[in-house]
């Protein structure tokens, strides 16, 4: 039993010491040259970035790739505006939820509970929970497609439980200090995507033209398309996630207690906002490339009903060439493995807040069994939808309706509890900030309606 668990542990590790010599490469290429006045800032930067990166390269994993290659096949490059749109949307909610985490020490559901019922709490982790089960299941399944258009001999079931396996060791077997620095590399495989675009060689006049001349025609399909990326770049899982990492981080530098947590530097804010608001740029970035290479390629040939990443892949491979393929699929590999431990980890933190379990990434698997169980379960039920005869699609659906129903209620606590003085002192928000989480606020209540009613 001792040699096979020993196994287990082994093999779990492989793939973090792997990446661990990797970014142990780069980062002495990267003392050789500190001496250059411009490589220190960009150092200095690259050390601001942390859970904000994470958080927003998540917001790209293979479902988010999906909705986008849709948008972009289906309508070309009328819906461009979004990304400029929902990037300063996007960065003020978490920007909001990194404000909440340290300034109170807590997570986002350890605040609902101190502050708001019991009833809407486990409303909030119910919708949570099953939601990101859905989506893990999805990003599951179209990592093992992505590995199938690089192998396309290999097996889809064993793909699908090699990922997950691996995701689950990684959580568990890695010390957080290392996990946090692998999270932040990995968000750099959206670059693929940035690549990917300028190779596939749109017409960057229509292009820019559609990113600030929004193309609105009320149709039915166009809104829910528009509904759908609303729904895929503010998520409820980046909210509890972004919380509870900032609390993460301030219990790597010692403060083991809410008490020593409680409170900001006004440098510890500048950081933040610096690290949340690049992490939301590279997400929108992303989301506009994917819109402007299928745009450029796939609808422009007539290929306009895309309802996977690899499918978005396999179809432009005949129109933008090999490089543009073989980016796009190496992407929906590295994407899933970003944000699966996300999706996972975050329905984690809610779940134990809510129960008062011990919970954090930095302990280790016998301190907090019951946070990393639920890790467990949730990837688990997404495996399982693999093999259960969901479609994918399906899932992805009911993940969008679950999503549309709880995001409204968790950004109403966001914008209560972000502009309450007695929570968050001076940190509080200001008039305009406050302003913009209810606008948001009042358009994800519209988006999820539109989820719901796409059902019927």
């Amino acid at each position: 039993m001792s040699r096979k668990k020993d196994f287990i542990t082994r093999s779990a590790e492989l793939p973090a010491e792997a990446l661990e010599k990797t970014i142990e490469v780069a980062e002495n290429a990267g003392k050789l040259l500190s001496h250059d006045r411009a490589i220190k800032k960009s150092e200095e930067y690259w050390h601001r970035l942390g859970p904000g990166l994470t958080t927003g390269a998540s917001d790209d994993d293979p479902s988010g790739i999906a909705t986008y290659s849709q948008a972009g096949s289906q309508f070309g490059f009328q819906l461009l505006w979004l990304a400029p749109l929902t990037f300063p949307l996007m960065a003020i909610v978490q920007e909001m939820c990194a404000r909440i985490g340290l300034v109170t020490g807590r997570g986002l559901a350890g605040n609902i509970r101190v502050h708001f019922s019991k009833k809407m709490l486990f409303l909030c982790t119910t919708l949570l929970f099953a939601a990101n089960a859905f989506n893990i299941g999805a990003d599951l399944g179209a990592m093992a497609k992505g590995a199938q258009l690089l192998y396309p001999t290999a097996n889809f079931a064993l793909l699908v439980i090699g990922f997950a396996v691996v995701s689950v060791g990684l959580q568990i077997f890695t010390p957080y200090v290392k996990y946090a620095k692998y999270l932040k590399w990995l968000a750099m495989i959206l670059l693929a995507y940035v690549v990917s675009a300028i190779l596939a060689h749109p017409n960057w006049g229509e292009v820019f033209k559609n990113t600030v001349l929004p193309q609105l025609t009320f149709g039915k399909d166009q809104l829910l398309i528009i509904c759908a990326i609303l729904g895929t770049t503010i998520s409820p899982y980046l909210f509890f996630w972004q919380t509870s990492q900032e609390v993460e981080e301030q219990i790597l530098m010692g403060r083991t207690s809410i008490a020593l947590r409680r409170g900001a530097t006004k440098e510890a804010i500048k950081s933040m906002r610096v690290d949340v608001w690049s992490g939301m740029f590279l997400s929108n970035v992303v989301m506009f490339f994917i819109i402007a290479a299928c745009g450029g390629i796939l609808f422009t040939h007539g290929v306009t009903n895309i309802s996977s990443a690899a499918q978005a892949a396999e179809a432009l491979r005949p129109f933008a060439g090999n490089y543009t393929y073989f980016l796009f699929a190496i992407g929906i590999i590295g994407t899933g493995m970003l944000a699966i431990p996300v999706l996972a980890g975050s329905s984690s933190y809610a779940l134990a807040e809510s129960l008062k379990w011990r919970e954090g990434l930095y302990r280790k698997l016998k301190q907090a069994q019951a946070f990393y169980g639920t890790i467990i379960i949730s990837m688990i039920i997404g495996l399982a939808i693999n093999f259960v005869g969901l479609d994918p699609i399906k899932a992805l659906i009911y993940s969008a309706v679950a999503n549309g129903l709880v995001a409204p209620i968790v950004l109403l606590l966001i914008v209560r509890l972000s502009s309450n003085r007695k929570v968050m002192g001076d940190w509080a928000n200001r008039p305009l900030t406050t302003v913009l989480g209810w606008a948001v606020t009042g358009l994800m209540a519209v988006a999820g309606v539109a989820a719901v009613v796409s059902l019927f």
